[in-house]
């Protein structure tokens, strides 16, 4: 991994990525993809799907085909400061991006299996995810979707030269749903208990970026999927923003929590800073510190 050190001055995009659960044998697994390794965002690093914010995300049509509305989807996503349009938009990012990215269909009612056929016969014919739905008069339905957190790129960056504003979203993937990738923006799609995820990163197996090693490490405390939909469900989605700083050299990131962050309250579980040693961010006190 690249270490970047110039200042951005752009706003941050709207983002929004989603934490795929399921339970397998072992308990919870997440799902990750490896991105492209010609990606000019994060090349060959294993992340969670996800994109930025389409304007057609946030189209008024969307307000008919949507089971819940622009002022619930607001209220659900905790930031009053942003328009309801966006918010609603973010959750139609989320679901959109799932397939796009790993042709996993999210918000389809259960059961509704020729709904989804017909669905996925049209977005094979060539329409865009947007048109497919409105010529097939479907419904999403946005309750399995819930916010569970939100970080925002700084402006001195690190591990890449864009900003983004991302909510994540968590949610618990249908039995019936296969992931794959496409082999244009991922190139593999991974199944993985969170600390079996830590593991494979520490012994260099897989590359993972910030975000989504914290990530892991606050999903790691969570037996099963329904554990973490409980979390989300029952707590404001915190938000994220990583302070920067260059200590004898070494670039470090502090997270809130940290004696030297900005926000005296942590935001998630496991170690408050990364530095950036051996070609990658790894935590202070080493392995230990992820996975306890």
């Amino acid at each position: 991994m690249e270490l970047h050190t110039e200042t951005l001055n752009t706003l941050p995009l709207d983002a929004a990525t989603v934490v795929m659960l399921r339970d397998g044998l072992s308990g919870l697994q997440v799902l990750l993809m490896r991105r492209h390794q010609a990606s000019n965002v994060l090349g060959g690093v294993y992340v969670f799907p996800g994109g930025k914010l389409d304007p057609e995300d946030q189209h008024p049509a969307w307000q008919q085909r949507l089971s819940q509305d622009n002022s619930t989807l607001h209220q659900r996503l905790h930031e009053p400061d942003i328009p309801s349009e966006r918010a609603s938009g973010l959750f139609v990012a989320a679901m959109r991006e799932a397939y796009e990215e790993c042709r996993v269909l999210l918000g389809c009612a259960p059961h509704a299996q020729a709904q989804a056929q017909a669905l996925l016969q049209a977005l094979r014919s060539g329409q865009n995810w947007h048109q497919a739905f409105q010529s097939q008069a479907l419904n999403l339905h946005t309750e399995p979707l819930l916010p569970w957190c939100r970080w925002i790129t700084p402006r001195q960056a690190s591990v890449t030269h864009k900003r983004f504003d991302t909510r994540f979203f968590v949610t618990q993937v249908p039995d019936d749903q296969l992931a794959e990738h496409d082999n244009h923006e991922a190139t593999e799609t991974l199944w993985i208990h969170p600390r079996e995820a830590l593991l494979r990163y520490w012994d260099r197996e897989i590359e993972l970026a910030p975000p989504q090693i914290m990530s892991l490490v606050h999903l790691s405390r969570h037996p099963h999927a329904q554990s973490v939909l409980a979390e989300a469900q029952n707590r404001r989605p915190p938000v994220v923003e990583p302070e920067p700083f260059d200590q004898d050299g070494v670039r470090t990131i502090c997270y809130p929590g940290d004696p030297r962050h900005s926000v005296r309250q942590a935001a998630f579980p496991g170690p408050t800073r990364l530095v950036f040693k051996n070609k990658r961010f790894e935590p202070e006190l080493g392995l230990a510190a992820l996975l306890d």
